[in-house]
This record gives structure tokens, sequence and C-alpha cells, in this order.
């Protein structure tokens, strides 16, 4: 497993495999994730990893040690999509509790995740490695992971 991030892009410093086991293990992680409104819908992205591998999902991402949530949303959409974004408002702040983990010999992981309704400044997506591929989902919407359908009432 590559070792996680723990400060902005340019200090470069990150988090050992062995730390990040212990992190993962005992501390819910803070999070934020993109509810992002497109072409009468909402983009999701296909996961390639977990937790929620194979679902489709909203972007998202932790939150690096000194960073502002509306910072946090700002890197997402640039390392995930590769675009910027405008922040429309923000849904509120939901757990996520997940029976499964990346990381080996943790079974679980728990999110504290802020979730923002935002909209593309650009239209051209580039789609990162934890998703396989990106669609415009449109209401009504069904049969989605239970955390996306959250996020969905909440825009209501």
């Amino acid at each position: 497993m590559a070792d996680q991030r723990t400060q902005a892009d340019e200090q470069d410093t990150w988090i050992p495999d062995d730390e990040w086991e212990a992190i993962v293990a005992n501390v819910p992680l803070v999070s934020v994730d993109l509810v992002i409104r497109h072409e009468g819908g909402v983009i999701l992205g296909l996961r390639e990893n977990e937790p929620a591998r194979g679902e489709w999902f909203v972007p998202g991402g932790t939150v690096l040690k000194n960073e502002t949530l509306t910072d946090a949303v700002h890197r997402v959409a640039d390392e995930e999509l590769g675009v910027d974004v405008t922040i429309e408002s923000r849904l509120g702040t939901f757990e996520h509790f997940y029976d499964t983990s990346e990381v080996e010999g943790v079974d679980s992981k728990h999110y504290l995740a802020t979730a923002f309704e935002v909209t593309l400044d650009d239209d051209t997506l580039e789609m990162d490695a934890q998703h396989s591929r990106l669609e415009v989902f449109e209401p009504p919407y069904e049969n989605l992971h239970p955390y996306v359908e959250r996020y969905l009432q909440a825009l209501e």
C-alpha cells in the first residue's frame, strides 16, 4: 500500500504505512465529499478501491493537516477530476461506517465526511485511478449507495 499524505502537496510529507494503519484502526478520518451538480443530475464515479469498491460514489478525500475544508474541496476536485469547482453550499457532516478498508489487517473504516454541493468551472474531467468511469446520474435516483442517497436527499 502506498504511504498516505499528511500535509499540503508542496510540503511533500507522508505518513508511514504502520502509522496510517494505526490511524485507520483507531481514529475516525475527517474528509470532504463533492456532490457535483451537472447537466440536471450529479456526477458519480465507479470506485476501484476500498471502501465502497464497485459502487457509484461521489468524489472525496481525507482532509490534510492544516488544510481548511474548502481548500480540501478544491484539492480533491483537482486531484480526482482535474478541474476547479465552485462551492454552492455545505450539505452537512455525515458519519460513514464501512466494514472494509484498504489497510491490511484493519477490517473497518470510519469517516466524518462533510459534503459540499459544487459545480464544475470546466467540463474537461480527468479521471484518477480511484474511478474506472464517471457518469451523470439524473433523478429519480435509484439503487445507489446509501451514503450517496443521504447526500442526494440533503440536496432537496
